[in-house]
C-alpha cells in the first residue's frame, strides 16, 4: 500500500511533457510568499549550493531499497540516490504532474500498436562507484521486483505487465531473464507489453524500475546499502535512528535536468516524537518534517493564527482519501443495509474537525476516488453525506432492514497515531448515536498495513468490522489508484489490500476493461462507473479528501509542492 509515514499521498492527472528550460532564479513557477505559496509557486528562489538540509521523521522508511518501498514519503527521498527513466517534473502546479526524461534522453518511441516502448539512455551516466549505468542495470533493477519470496512489499504493476505468462521467478532463481524486456546494446532498452496499456510510463517512473548493478546486489539486504544513480549517496545508514546523505561525487549535473541537489548534505533524524518536530520546526533547529504528514493538533492554531507563521505554511490536498473500510465478510457487515446504516450515521463534520479542519484535515468526501484523478465525480454522494451531518433516522432505517434495530457491536481497527485515534473516536460517538457500540483497537502504524489488517484471518480472528485507512493513487490515473483496493482477485492472504473484500463481478469487469483502454475520455468514465459501483456496495466510507498543514523553515529555498508527491519537492530544496 502507497502511503505516508504518519498516513497517506499522491495525486491528480498526469499527461507525458517534455522538459522545459530552466531560468536563473532556480524555478521554474513565479517567485511566491505567504501562505500557500508553495502550491503555485516557488518560495526563495535560489540556485546557491551549500550547507546541510535539516529533516526528521517520527518512522522509519519501510525500506531503502527502491524495490521495496510502498510509502509516498519514502519516494519523494528516493530522488535523491536513484533515477529511472522517466520522473515526474519539478515545478510547481500541475506541470509537476508530468512525466519527464531522467535517464533517458527523451520520451520512449511507442509502436503504433502500443505494444513495445523502446528508451535511449543519456551519456555519461554512472553509479557512485563510477562504473557507466547500463540498459541491462535498468533491466535487472526490474528483474529484482520478480523475486517477491525474498523482495516483497514494493508495488507489482510491472509484473502484471512484464511476466505474461513466463512465471519469471526473478534473478536469483533463474539465469533466463524477463524475455519481454530486452537491451540491444548498454543505451537501449525495448519492453514489450501483451496488450496496450495507457498507463504504462507511470511505471517507470516508480522506484521498483531503478537501475541495481547486478554485481552490488545483495539481495534481501540491498536496502541496507542502496548503490546512488543520483545526486547524493548514503554516508550513514541507520535504521530507526539516523541517515545521511552526501553528494555522489559520480553524478553529473549534465546528465539530470530535473534534479537541483543544492545542499551539500542531508540528514534525516528517524524516530523524533511529532510534537517534538513541531518544537524544532518552529525554534528553526530543524528545515523540514520529511513524513510532510502536518503538525500535529496543539501546533496547528498556534501556525494558523500567527500571521508570521503562517507566511511559512503551506496546506497542501495530499491525494489521499481518508476511509473506513467496512469488512464484508464478517458480520454483522455481510449484510448491506448494516453497511448503509453506518454510511448514514458517520458524522463526516465530527471527522474533518477531528483531523484538523477544512484547512489542516482536508474536504468532506462523497466518493472514493480524490478531486483530480480523471472520473472523479464532484456530485457522487448516494449517501447525501458531503454536508457533514449525518442522517440518524436513515441509519436506523437501515438498521431495521439489517434486521438490527436495536444495533450492534463491532470492532474499529486503526493505528495509535494521534490522528487516527481522534478519526477513530468520532465515528464511535457517530455510531453510538443509532446503538452500535464500537471498540477501538488500535495498532503500531509499522505494524499495521501488513500484519494486523493486511491479513484477512486475523481480521476475521478480531472481528474487524471497519478498518481505517488512507489511500492515494500509486500514479494519477484511476487504475494507480482502484485495482489494489477493490479487485476481488486481489485479496491476498497477507499483504492484502482490498480491506472489505470487495469481491464484485461488475467492478471486476470494469477493472479489466480500463487496462486496455487507451481514450482518456472512455477510462474516466470507466472509473466513474468504478466509484459509484463501490459507494452503491456501501463497502467504503469515505471520510475526507486530505490535507495537511505542513511548516517549513524559513531559510528553506526553492520551496514548492509537487503534486505527484503530494508535498514538497525534496530534490529541489536548498537552504539559505
Amino acid at each position: 500500500m502507497k502511503t505516508t509515514w504518519c498516513g497517506a499521498a499522491l495525486v491528480v492527472t498526469l499527461a507525458l511533457g517534455g522538459c522545459a528550460a530552466k531560468d536563473n532564479t532556480g524555478g521554474e513557477g513565479k517567485a511566491a510568499a505567504g501562505f500557500n505559496a508553495g502550491l503555485t509557486g516557488v518560495v526563495n528562489p535560489s540556485d546557491r549550493t551549500g550547507g546541510t538540509l535539516r529533516l526528521a521523521t517520527a518512522h522509519d522508511a519501510d525500506s531503502w531499497d527502491p524495490a521495496r518501498s510502498y510509502i509516498n514519503a519514502v519516494y519523494n527521498l528516493q530522488r535523491l540516490y536513484t533515477r529511472t527513466l522517466l520522473t515526474p517534473d519539478t515545478k510547481p502546479g500541475a506541470e509537476s504532474l508530468q512525466l519527464v526524461p531522467d535517464l533517458a534522453g527523451a520520451l520512449p518511441e511507442v509502436s503504433a500498436d502500443g505494444l513495445i516502448y523502446t528508451f535511449r539512455l543519456r551519456d555519461g551516466l554512472r553509479f557512485e562507484d563510477g562504473t557507466a549505468i547500463r540498459a541491462r542495470d535498468v533491466k535487472y533493477g526490474i528483474e529484482r521486483l520478480f523475486a517477491q519470496d525474498e523482495l516483497s512489499g514494493g508495488p507489482t504493476y510491472l509484473i502484471d505487465q512484464l511476466d505474461q505468462g513466463q512465471e519469471y521467478p526473478g534473478p536469483y532463481r533463474s539465469s533466463e531473464g524477463l524475455r519481454s524486456v530486452t537491451t540491444p546494446d548498454d543505451r537501449t532498452i525495448v519492453f514489450r507489453l501483451a496488450e496496450p496499456f495507457a498507463d504504462f510510463p507511470y511505471l517507470l517512473a516508480m522506484g521498483v524500475a531503478a537501475p541495481v548493478p547486478q554485481a552490488a546486489d545483495t539481495g534481501a539486504r540491498y536496502g541496507d546499502r542502496p548503490v546512488s544513480s543520483g545526486p547524493y549517496r548514503f554516508e550513514t545508514l541507520d535504521p530507526g535512528k539516523k541517515v545521511v546523505f552526501v553528494r555522489n561525487e559520480r553524478w553529473d549535473r549534465a546528465t539530470d535536468p530535473v534534479r537541483k541537489a543544492l545542499p551539500d548534505r542531508i540528514e534525516l533524524t528517524i524516530g523524533t516524537a511529532p510534537a517534538e518536530i513541531d518544537a524544532q520546526l518552529l525554534d528553526g533547529t530543524l528545515d523540514a518534517d520529511a513524513g510532510q504528514g502536518g503538525v500535529q493538533a496543539a501546533t496547528q492554531p498556534k501556525v494558523l493564527l500567527d500571521p508570521a507563521l503562517k507566511a511559512n505554511a503551506d496546506a497542501p490536498t495530499t491525494g489521499f482519501v481518508q476511509y473506513a473500510a467496512l469488512v464484508s465478510t464478517v458480520a454483522p457487515f455481510d449484510n448491506v443495509h448494516c453497511r448503509r446504516a453506518v454510511q448514514y450515521a458517520v458524522d463526516k463534520g465530527a471527522v474533518q474537525t477531528a483531523r484538523g479542519g477544512p484547512d489542516a484535515g482536508g474536504e468532506i468526501a462523497g466518493g472514493m476516488l480524490p478531486p483530480g484523478v480523471p472520473g472523479h465525480d464532484p456530485a457522487l454522494d448516494p449517501f447525501q453525506t458531503r454536508g457533514g451531518k449525518p442522517q440518524v433516522d436513515r441509519a436506523r432505517e437501515e438498521l431495521g432492514r439489517c434486521g438490527r434495530p436495536d444495533g450492534f457491536a463491532t470492532v474499529i481497527a486503526a493505528t495509535n497515531s494521534p490522528k487516527a485515534m481522534k478519526t477513530a473516536e468520532a465515528i464511535q460517538a457517530s455510531l453510538a448515536a443509532i446503538g452500535v457500540t464500537a471498540r477501538i483497537d488500535p495498532s503500531d502504524p509499522s505494524l499495521y498495513a501488513r500484519s494486523v489488517v493486511g491479513s484477512p484471518s486475523n481480521v476475521h480472528q478480531q472481528g474487524y468490522g471497519l478498518i481505517l485507512s488512507a489511500w492515494s493513487a500509486d500514479f494519477p490515473t484511476g487504475y494507480g489508484f482502484f485495482p489494489t483496493l477493490v479487485d476481488g482477485r486481489r485479496i491476498l492472504p497477507s499483504g492484502n489490500n482490498n480491506y472489505a473484500e470487495i469481491d464484485d463481478v461488475f467492478i471486476n469487469e470494469q477493472l479489466d476493461q480500463a487496462r486496455t483502454t487507451t481514450d482518456p475520455t472512455r477510462s474516466a468514465g470507466i472509473w466513474q462507473r468504478v466509484d459509484a459501483a463501490v459507494m452503491d456496495s456501501a463497502t467504503m466510507l469515505p471520510l475526507t479528501y486530505d490535507k495537511v498543514l505542513n511548516y517549513r523553515n524559513p531559510r528553506l529555498t526553492n520551496v514548492f509542492v509537487n503534486q505527484f508527491y503530494g508535498g514538497w519537492d525534496v530534490t529541489s530544496l536548498g537552504v539559505a
